[in-house]
């Protein structure tokens, strides 16, 4: 007879808060973009805990990737960025 596992509340979590992590979000090469996603990012985490801020243009200049890391605090507030990225009209990806 198959019994249902028991999770223990004692599992380690996928990631251990603080920590640093890197946001990616791609989008046109467009102020429109940047300003947006550094909107957004503000709305979430304080100017101290933003460790890094990296923009690379494509290749033909159409697009830009941003790299931000920052100390999370929680999945909690990863989970809000990312869902204020992906609705924004101005990010075409976000990892």
């Amino acid at each position: 007879m198959n019994q249902p596992v028991n999770q223990s509340t004692s599992e380690k979590p996928l990631i251990e808060f603080p920590t640093h992590f890197p946001i990616k979000a791609f989008g046109e090469h467009h102020d429109r973009f940047k300003n947006a996603v550094t909107q957004i990012i503000e709305l979430h985490v304080e100017t101290i805990h933003i460790i890094e801020w990296r923009e690379q243009p494509s290749k033909g200049g159409n697009y830009c990737a941003i790299t931000i890391t920052v100390v999370a605090q929680s999945q909690q507030q990863l989970d809000a960025i990312y869902m204020d990225l992906t609705d924004c009209e101005h990010v075409t990806m976000a990892l």
